[in-house]
């Protein structure tokens, strides 16, 4: 999801959440996703995942961004929409279950992610996976021929 603010771009990010993650931020961030089956639908599925990792419904107006490949080999799929968060908002997303600490024979939650921000696309660029940058850069790009 990206907004328009004063000739400029907002991307809406989300932050990983669980103990890996607490004290990491450039590089860390990530558009809204998760994993298809091989048969699935992809924009149903990336409809469906963020609505859980937000819950929030996202636009039917999507731009289609392609594939990239994650630095793990993951191949990530995209398309964005203009929207806003409602307001107030409040973060409603999965949650998963690890041990922790390691080794400790101890289950514990986390949720997903543990933020989610409009970041100037300055600082989104810095803050989002780089692998992830070319799906902002394809947005910037879509957007010139509107």
């Amino acid at each position: 999801m990206f907004r328009r603010k004063d000739d400029s771009l907002e991307f809406l990010l989300v932050h990983p959440g669980g103990p890996f993650w607490k004290n990491k931020d450039y590089g860390a961030w990530s558009i809204p996703k998760g994993e298809a089956s091989a048969d699935e639908d992809l924009p149903a599925r990336a409809q469906i995942e963020f609505q859980e990792e937000l819950g929030i419904k996202p636009s039917e107006n999507w731009i289609p961004l392609g594939s990239i490949t994650q630095k793990g080999g993951k191949t990530v799929h995209a398309w964005a929409f203009e929207g806003d968060l409602p307001r107030p908002f409040e973060l409603k997303c999965n949650t998963f279950e690890i041990e922790w600490p390691p080794r400790s024979g101890k289950m514990k939650e986390f949720p997903e992610i543990d933020r989610a921000e409009f970041l100037a696309e300055e600082i989104a660029r810095r803050k989002i996976n780089p692998a992830q940058v070319p799906f902002l850069d394809r947005v910037c790009q879509a957007l010139k021929g509107q």
